[in-house]
């Protein structure tokens, strides 16, 4: 980047009024920021939100070993759940064997911990959320519509976590629970975490990663010798590499999924913090579990063709399948009870980040106290797991499907404008200017990339409501190849554009 282009934006800092909320000081909302601001000295519910951390408020915590590797705890008790051992039956529902389907979740798991972690690497130098990050890229505008796709994808993930949580609270009371009470139930306990903000979500998972990675290393040696490695795939030719490009897209969008708010959570971390120590601890902590938990699923979903108990528990729902898999029933019903605290752990942090991208999205939302916003998110993830609680591989196809897609297009966008436009320095960021949209991008390149990207998602998507005109081109049922469409569309036309908007403008 030009040095004197970056200078002259600095200077221009000075120049640009920062917009004031004096119309916000006094009514409603005044008193709300009041209550918000008294429960952070008192309880700590982070009150800051989505402002931008200076290097000098940033918890010295964080800077040693203990508090990096605190964000390892963070990310495997958050994604050592029952929704990642759900995926890995995906692969014998659309058809593959057994192999096909671990080797499918290795790479795949690999590929999206690649594009999260790299992501992960720009929230500290920088001290903001993704979104704010994305302004820098994509601009003022197209960032907001990252901001709402994360508030769906969040909330989805929610929804995700409080079904299968609530199939293991009512397979734990043998019923008496049913799933629905159980969704609620799971769904109020992950509001609570969450409404304490960043801090809470660590603790939880800093104590509880290590008792989820145990528990689900005794169900593996529980049921690896009922694992059928000999029976072969149902569907071969094109048709079979269709589903295993179906099958590797929502296990890639389990783990790539978060790369539009992963920086949301290293806010706190030193600015001086090596970028490969981030990349290192957010890839392996994405990787463990995803991997780990789909591969039991893809194990136990081998052995339900010959296993009539099993298929017939497992139509029940994945609580009742874990009861019957696990022996002695004790061992099962406390692992159950644990289960259920996995689904908390994804719940708490997806529910924390959504009610901050909303605030994202316009000026308008964020002067609302993320209180707020965590509550009306809660609604919405009540409401969405009652509504597919009884559909839940359909869902989660879909669903994962769908968030992998924008996260390659924002993970090419921030790639592309770091390291060819920026040097691949911070130092090319003038980071006083995150929320002034004067200094940057207009979005002239961000907004048609962006576009162009969600256009060959659609053209290559293969989902149980739709299959994109690429996509019909692969097998009798289709190839998921939307991923791969969206990161050459995106980069096809950010790259051009990109370089247009720059000398025309000069931000």
């Amino acid at each position: 980047m030009n040095p004197a282009m970056i200078d002259e934006e600095k200077n221009q800092v000075e120049e640009i009024p920062t917009r004031s909320q004096s119309e916000y000081k006094t009514g409603f909302l005044a008193r709300l920021r009041h209550y918000e601001d008294a429960l952070d000295r008192k309880l700590s519910v982070e009150g800051h939100s989505i402002q931008r951390r200076l290097p000098d408020e940033r918890n010295p915590f964080y800077a040693g070993w203990s508090g990096q590797l605190s964000m390892f705890g963070f990310w495997v008790g958050g994604c050592m759940n029952l929704s990642s051992f759900a995926t890995g039956f995906l692969g014998w529902e659309l058809g593959l064997d057994l192999r096909q389907s671990i080797l499918i979740i290795i790479f795949a798991s690999i590929a999206g911990s690649t594009v999260t972690g790299w992501c992960a690497t720009m929230g500290a130098p920088m001290g903001l959320r993704q979104v704010s990050i994305c302004r820098y890229s994509l601009g003022w505008y197209p960032a907001k519509v990252i901001a709402i796709l994360n508030v769906i994808q969040e909330i989805g993930w929610c929804a995700s976590g409080s079904i299968t949580g609530g199939q293991a609270l009512s397979a734990f009371s043998d019923g008496k629970v049913g799933t629905a009470v159980g969704v609620v139930i799971c769904s109020i306990a992950s509001l609570v975490f969450s409404f304490f903000g960043l801090t809470a979500c660590y603790r939880f998972m800093k104590y509880t990663w290590f008792i989820f990675l145990v528990m689900f290393l005794i169900m593996l040696g529980e049921i690896a010798r009922f694992s059928d490695l000999s029976t072969p795939a149902s569907v071969t030719g094109p048709t079979g590499s269709g589903a295993a490009l179906s099958f590797f897209c929502v296990v890639y969008g389990c783990s790539a999924c978060c790369a539009g708010y992963v920086s949301d959570f290293y806010v706190e971390y030193p600015a001086t913090i090596p970028k490969i120590n981030v990349f290192i601890i957010t890839f392996l902590g994405l990787l463990l579990p995803t991997c780990l938990c789909a591969v039991i699923g893809a194990v136990a979903a081998s052995a339900l063709p010959h296993n009539e108990i099993w298929n017939e528990q497992y139509q029940r729902g994945i609580g009742f399948l874990v009861q019957t898999m696990v022996y002695p029933k004790g061992l099962a019903k406390l692992m159950l009870f644990l289960l259920i605290f996995t689904a908390i752990g994804l719940n708490c942090a997806s529910m924390y980040s959504a009610s901050l991208s909303i605030q994202l999205s316009t000026r308008k939302l964020a002067v609302v106290p993320r209180f707020v916003w965590t509550l009306i998110c809660f609604a919405a993830v009540v409401a969405l797991s009652l509504a597919g609680s009884d559909r839940l591989l359909v869902f989660l196809q879909n669903f994962l499907s769908l968030l992998g897609y924008y996260a390659t297009a924002v993970f090419v966008c921030l790639v592309t404008e770091h390291y060819v436009f920026r040097g691949g320095s911070f130092d090319n960021y003038v980071l006083e200017a995150w929320d002034k949209p004067e200094m940057l991008p207009a979005g002239w390149a961000g907004g048609p990339a962006l576009l162009c990207g969600i256009i060959g998602a659609i053209l290559g998507m293969a989902t149980t409501w739709y299959t994109g005109v690429a996509a019909k081109l692969i097998g009798d049922s289709g190839g998921d190849i939307g991923n791969e469409l969206s990161l050459f569309f995106t980069l096809a036309v950010f790259v051009p554009t990109r370089l247009a908007e720059r000398k025309i403008l000069g931000r």
